[in-house]
């Protein structure tokens, strides 16, 4: 069964840092971008940040802009969002994704993580 594993949620105080990770499960997504999503209570799921397959393409949701970066490492198997200057409407659950090509449209993306919780206190 091919799962993505998300880890590195909590909670945090705002201002604090967060790095939260994404593990393959089941097969290697090295020639996928990867994408990560946030969904708070009451609310549709939202872009965050994305990059492409080789590493070198970046896109990120203008609320996270400066603030998140989205990388994966050399054997780009692992994809690491690290969260800075962390803000109470970050609260959300944190889902990783894979797609072809990057993109931003939730609807681009094949595979899912089951999410980890984020949760930022003022």
């Amino acid at each position: 069964q091919v799962q993505l594993v998300e880890s590195g949620g909590g909670l945090v105080q705002a201002g604090n840092s967060l790095r939260l990770s994404c593990v393959p499960s089941g097969r290697t997504f090295s020639n996928y971008a990867m994408g990560w999503f946030r969904q708070a209570p009451g609310k549709e799921r939202e872009f965050v940040a994305a990059v492409s397959w080789s590493g070198f393409r970046t896109s990120y949701a203008d609320s996270v802009k400066g603030r998140f970066t989205i990388s994966r490492d050399n054997a780009r198997i692992t994809v690491y969002l690290q969260m800075n200057s962390l803000k109470p409407d970050d609260t959300a659950a944190y889902y990783c994704a894979a797609a072809r090509t990057l993109s931003s449209d939730p609807t681009a993306y094949t595979y899912w993580g089951q999410g980890t919780q984020v949760t930022v206190s003022s």
